[in-house]
């Protein structure tokens, strides 16, 4: 490489950051006035300037800089400017510029502690050598078995989790009373995060036809509420419980049953619903039709608040006994300010004390990510969920792999906590056994601040596994950034 190369590489290195810098100013003007937290305002700038960052192509100029021994800027989402800045005065020297390199900005590493910091915001300081906290989801048998709640302290469990789609207030107290009581055995207290039930879009009743089960090929009616009847009695059919989805379904849509366990194409539309042909299932036993089954219409345009009547009426009991509150099917940031309204007339004096978690489990929700972070953190502690079963089925699995990476650069970027969620580690949960699949997707969890389990007869030994597996993976890995730690698997002769 010659010294014009080095100019020009210098050159091209100044444009990019000065056009990040112009670009992110823009962006972070859009959200003027909506950062209450002090300590938001310099994550928010960032973050601006990531997504403006992330709208350049640069990977021929990150190969051009490897080649010099300079950082490809790959792994610059929690900060973005002094990044750029850094390469940008190496390159001056190696262009002859007579300015010494300055000494390292005591701000390059800042957003790594902001987002250790948040997360002990929210989950407590975390028992594990990982550094990623765990969170369990209680199961209905936690409210009348205190030693549950015992044996989850001692094995380090951070945070609970208690889903208000089940139970009731009472039940939903004797668990808190339970999370206590193992504080005051154990010494450790686990944080409570309380999910709320959010739009339920399921299956309702049903009218299978000579008991059979449906095949690819077969063709199904989703009808509206109480409609059933107004169907041809040759033809099967189930209702769903939101008649908003179904009025927004036209042909060809997509129509996803049971976490996408029933796959079908809308063919006609009927005063009852629509008509839809099976083009995916299993084929070799066949699907039956079960009622409280969960239906995605990924293709449909529908509008309903993330915040239903039941919601608002579990805020009460949310706000008075838990540490943050979950927000099923968020969409959009004014879901947001609609939560934060709530909260803030429960409890006024001190609302933004409360913990916020954005559950991502749709397209619309991805797209809106952006503005939805900056709504929610700058007003309370708040953590993004990547909820991966409803958005596996809403975007495709083999897009959630890439979108997955594209939140977790977002987070770090915005310096917020991302939790890693559904099915982790669902067989060993379940059997006793894990898959290696489930393992190594366990593995990679390693990259977010908190890592979600979901209940299941083999809790306690997946959760040893699961810290055995965070810890051995946090030696080789932060975030993007592979920590080389001596290798000790092969023998060197050294």
């Amino acid at each position: 490489m010659t010294a014009r190369d080095i100019s020009d590489l210098q050159r091209e290195v100044e444009q990019l950051r000065d056009a990040v810098d112009i670009s992110g100013r823009q962006i972070a003007s859009r959200w003027e006035g909506w950062i209450a937290q002090p300590d938001f305002t310099s994550s928010a700038e960032n973050f601006a300037r990531y997504l403006s960052f992330r709208t350049h192509d640069i990977r021929q100029l990150q190969r051009r800089l490897m080649e010099r021994g300079l950082s490809s800027l790959g792994r610059a989402e929690g900060r973005v400017m002094p990044t750029l800045d850094a390469v940008r005065d190496v390159l001056r020297i190696l262009d002859g510029g007579e300015t010494p390199l300055p000494p390292p900005s005591p701000d390059f590493f800042a957003g790594e502690e902001l987002i250790a910091a948040r997360t002990r915001t929210l989950f407590g300081e975390c028992s594990h050598e990982s550094g990623v906290h765990l969170m369990v989801t209680l199961p209905s048998e936690a409210a009348d078995d205190a030693s549950f709640m015992v044996r989850l302290a001692e094995l380090g469990v951070e945070a609970v989790r208690i889903n208000c789609a089940h139970d009731d207030e009472q039940i939903w107290g004797r668990m808190i009373d339970h999370v206590g009581e193992a504080t005051e055995k154990t010494g450790r207290r686990m944080r409570v995060m309380m999910d709320l039930a959010g739009p339920k879009i399921r299956t309702g009743d049903i009218r299978p036809v000579d008991n059979r089960r449906l095949r690819p090929g077969d063709e199904l009616a989703i009808v509206l509420p109480g409609q059933i009847g107004k169907v041809e009695e040759n033809l099967p059919a189930v209702e769903c419980t939101l008649a908003e989805a179904l009025a927004a379904s036209e042909i060809d849509h997509r129509i996803f049953i049971d976490d996408g366990e029933l796959f079908t194409h809308v063919e006609r539309r009927e005063p009852w619903g629509v008509a839809v042909r099976v083009v995916g299932g299993p084929a070799k036993k066949g699907y039956r039709l079960k009622p409280e089954k969960g239906i995605n219409f990924p293709d449909a345009e529908f509008s309903v608040p993330a915040l239903t009547f039941e919601d608002r009426e579990a805020l009460g009991f949310i706000a008075r006994h838990a540490d943050g509150v979950q927000y099923s099917f968020v969409q959009h940031a004014d879901d947001v300010i609609r939560l934060q309204e709530a909260l803030a007339r429960e409890r006024p004096d001190d609302w933004r004390t409360l913990g916020l978690v954005l559950k991502i489990e749709t397209g619309r929700a991805v797209r809106n990510l952006p503005d939805m972070m900056i709504r929610a953190a700058g007003q309370q502690p708040t953590a993004v969920m990547i909820a991966r079963g409803d958005l596996a089925v809403e975007i495709g699995f083999a897009r959630l792999a890439e979108m997955q990476e594209e939140i977790l650069w977002l987070c770090e970027a915005a310096q917020i906590p991302v939790i890693w969620a559904t099915q982790v580690l669902e067989n060993y949960l379940k059997k006793g056994i894990p898959s290696r699949g489930e393992m190594t997707d366990a593995a990679m969890a390693v990259r977010a601040e908190c890592v979600m389990l979901n209940k299941g007869p083999y809790l306690f030994e997946a959760i040893e596994s699961l810290d055995m597996l965070l810890r051995r993976m946090g030696e080789h890995i932060a975030k993007k950034t592979p920590k080389l730690r001596p290798l000790r698997s092969w023998a060197t002769g050294l």
